[in-house]
């Protein structure tokens, strides 16, 4: 309000005073402006919309967390005696045949012995290639589970499955803690896995015993 004329729009009223026009008969309020919104800090919590997903153990292109439950332990340890049985079945097998033999020969049942160890630790090396091209061996695939790399939830590869068989050494350290670690650790990773950076994953349906087990 002011007794004179303070710019365009000011209008005089019947006291004679001049109002801003705002303040004229019919003009709508004014709506008080938001505040404006500052950019989160560095470090502070972030919140997600209802409804969305992120991916989980990072979000570069890593094996979401949501993608595939990760195995339980338990079922890590059934999917090993499996293995050990089916490597163990072969090597008896050489072993009764050998000593069969050995009545005949003590050099040819001798000789059939030692074939069958090695027959075994072929068998094994191929078992382990098998879950590097595939994902599992015989007695993971018997059981559901799958070897694949954190970074991209792919297969290793052969020679890499190898390589992380023979990883776990280190969890045949000190008492064999590495082979228990799966039990506390967020990611159930033994030693080797970590050494790897893979993952045991539930991923694919349990395969039903026969040749199928040892095909890629």
């Amino acid at each position: 309000m002011s007794d004179f004329q303070q710019g365009p729009g000011w209008w005089q009223a019947s006291d004679g005073k001049w109002y801003p026009p705002e303040q004229a008969p019919g003009a709508a309020p004014t709506q008080p402006t938001a505040p404006p919104t500052q950019p989160p800090a560095f470090g502070s919590p972030t919140f997600q919309n209802p409804g969305t997903t992120y991916m989980g153990y990072g979000a570069t292109g890593g094996l979401g967390a949501g993608s595939a439950p990760l195995a339980a332990w338990g079922d890590r340890v059934v999917a090993y005696i499996l293995d050990v049985v089916i490597v163990g079945v072969a090597l008896m097998a050489f072993f009764i045949v050998g000593l069969i033999l050995a009545a005949v020969s003590d050099t040819l049942g001798a000789i059939v012995i030692i074939i069958g160890y090695l027959a075994v630790a072929a068998i094994s090396l191929y078992i382990f290639y098998l879950q590097g091209e595939v994902g599992g061996t015989p007695g993971k695939r018997l059981t559901g589970l799958k070897v694949v790399r954190e970074a991209d939830g792919q297969v290793l590869g052969g020679g890499m499955g190898i390589v992380r068989q023979l990883a776990h050494f280190l969890d045949s350290l000190f008492c064999g803690i590495g082979y228990f670690l799966p039990l506390f650790d967020e990611k159930r990773q033994t030693i080797a896995d970590k050494v790897m950076n893979t993952l045991v994953i539930r991923d694919q349906p349990k395969m039903p015993f026969g040749p199928d087990l040892f095909k890629k």
